[in-house]
């Protein structure tokens, strides 16, 4: 049979979709994949958000999906209309290749997720259900896309063009739920904003307790303003709210006890791991969980883990 010329638009159609399927299909696993770690966090590496703060993952993953989806359903949406208009297409050697190509991977994709199944299982160890569910995903996943590609090859979507956007409906319907579902994880752009703002605040409180700290262990005598923290030469400054630009407060509460305050905008119920401890001050006032609004500090310097610096002759 007569093969049907391929020009660029159609090797470029052709190569878009196969792309932006295969990285979106990636990125809705991953997604799953960040769900399931937060539903069912593993015991011994602690609470999810320890591994990633922010759930940075969560929100590439949407970003791509919401980028890549509708991108790949309006390639083949092109794609269709051009075999419609000349149903020859429908032999061309692009399309093959790339049905053929999707065949493979989602095929060898499902047979790679039962071999590790087995194997977990084989060396006894533990069945988690988050394992389970991962695997579950991987197999439906690859498992409805080489379906998809086997009617396609068999012409089935082109003689049922009515049932095939129905499935595309469907598809935008599930992503769309998929990544509404991530924003109550997450919470929205507006609350991650003010989390990072809130882990600012944190770090410049630490900062501040450093150089507090230090102050009196030149000087054995605590500051009476933050301004007294200044030094050109070893480059100290003060910092601020990142949001107001407004001085944090500082006050002495005894020769050798002070608090810091600031106004946070989030409930803070833990401490990010990701923020540097530059001085243990012990295991209580090392503490700066915080609820909203002003949120004070206080901290007492111990002369034994902390003592003056010895005086020069």
């Amino acid at each position: 049979m007569h093969d049907t010329k391929v020009g660029p638009k159609d090797f470029f159609f052709w190569a878009g979709a196969m792309a932006s399927l295969y990285a979106g299909v990636f990125a809705f696993i991953s997604l799953i994949f960040e769900y399931i770690n937060a539903a069912f966090p593993n015991p011994v590496q602690g609470a999810y958000y320890y591994g990633d703060p922010y759930f940075g993952n969560i929100s590439y993953e949407t970003a791509s999906l919401i980028v890549l989806t509708p991108l790949f359903m309006v390639l083949m949406r092109l794609i269709r209309r051009d075999i419609a208009e000349e149903p020859a297409r429908n032999e061309s050697w692009v399309r093959r290749w790339a049905i053929f190509l999707t065949l493979f991977l989602a095929a060898g994709t499902m047979v790679v997720d039962l071999i590790v199944l087995l194997t977990t299982f084989l060396q006894g160890e533990a069945m988690t259900i988050a394992f389970l569910l991962k695997i579950l995903t991987v197999l439906i996943v690859a498992g409805l896309a080489f379906l998809h590609f086997l009617a396609d090859l068999r012409g089935y979507w082109t003689e049922n063009a009515g049932t095939a956007r129905i499935l595309n409906w469907g598809v935008g319907v599930l992503v769309i739920l998929v990544i509404v579902s991530g924003f109550f994880i997450i919470g929205t752009p507006q609350e991650l904003r003010k989390m990072k703002q809130d882990d600012t605040r944190v770090q410049d409180l630490q900062n501040l307790q450093w150089q507090i700290v230090n102050y009196w262990q030149q000087k054995e005598a605590l500051p009476t303003t933050l301004d007294q923290l200044r030094d050109p030469i070893s480059g100290a400054t003060i910092p601020v709210d990142p949001v107001t630009g407004e001085a944090y407060v500082y006050q002495s509460t005894g020769a050798r006890s002070f608090k810091l305050c600031a106004e946070f905008a989030t409930e803070g119920a833990r401490t990010n791991p990701s923020i540097p401890k530059p001085i243990d001050v012990g295991v209580i006032d090392e503490n700066w969980q915080h609820g909203v609004g002003e949120i004070c500090f206080d901290r007492t310097i111990d002369p034994e883990r902390y003592p003056p610096y010895p005086k020069g002759r």
